[in-house]
């Protein structure tokens, strides 16, 4: 069955499901309501590919700060920029590594330091900002190690709000099953008497 039907299936079963399970016209709303929830933001299975990409660039994004800082350090020290990046190459452990070396490679056969990076950049998205950085140094001819520096803290940083937020989404999706299951009961119980009640009281009035 494809995905997209699988999903689509998933979504339907839990909206009947929940419409069979309280009935009326309040079952009905609420099972429409999660079924369409679900169809949206149910997450898309990933093929075994994707999934290894998705978890190299997890890994290269938190490599980043600590090459950008040891870049900074070769940089000012090593003989040129190939043996520069090929000595940070070879510390970092994989996936970081073996990229690096290969930059280094194609550094050291005259390859344009601008492509290299920026095809790096285009390779790996968790490097694009490496990539520019590297890139515009390159260009401007201006010291690498500051620019390196700056990105490595920004990163740091970057990263720490990424986990904040992960923390705080991680809390609203723990809460909004129990507001699926509560807001039904609410409506039936504090809701639909007063409505009935009202509508009674208005009946006999007329």
């Amino acid at each position: 069955m494809p995905e997209r039907a699988r999903r689509t299936a998933w979504a339907l079963g839990a909206g009947l499901g929940t419409a069979a399970f309280l009935g009326g016209p309040g079952g009905l709303v609420t099972g429409g309501v999660l079924a369409a929830g679900l169809h949206r933001w149910l997450p898309r299975a990933r093929s075994p590919a994707e999934r290894r990409a998705a978890m190299e660039e997890e890994r290269l994004a938190r490599q980043l700060p600590l090459t950008a800082e040891l870049l900074a350090a070769c940089l000012g020290s090593a003989p040129s920029p190939v043996a520069a990046v090929a000595a940070v190459g070879a510390s970092v452990d994989a996936p970081m590594g073996p990229l690096l070396l290969v930059t280094a490679a194609e550094l050291a056969l005259g390859a344009p330091p601008e492509l290299c990076w920026h095809r790096l950049g285009e390779a790996h998205p968790s490097l694009a900002p490496l990539a520019r950085c590297l890139v515009r140094t390159s260009l401007t001819g201006a010291p690498a190690a500051a620019a390196l520096t700056g990105l490595a803290s920004g990163q740091r940083a970057e990263a720490v709000r990424a986990a904040h937020a992960r923390v705080r989404r991680a809390g609203v999706l723990a809460t909004a099953p129990l507001g699926l299951c509560f807001l039904p009961a609410f409506v039936l119980v504090g809701v639909a008497p007063v409505v009935v009640g009202l509508t009674t009281a208005f009946s006999r009035a007329m």
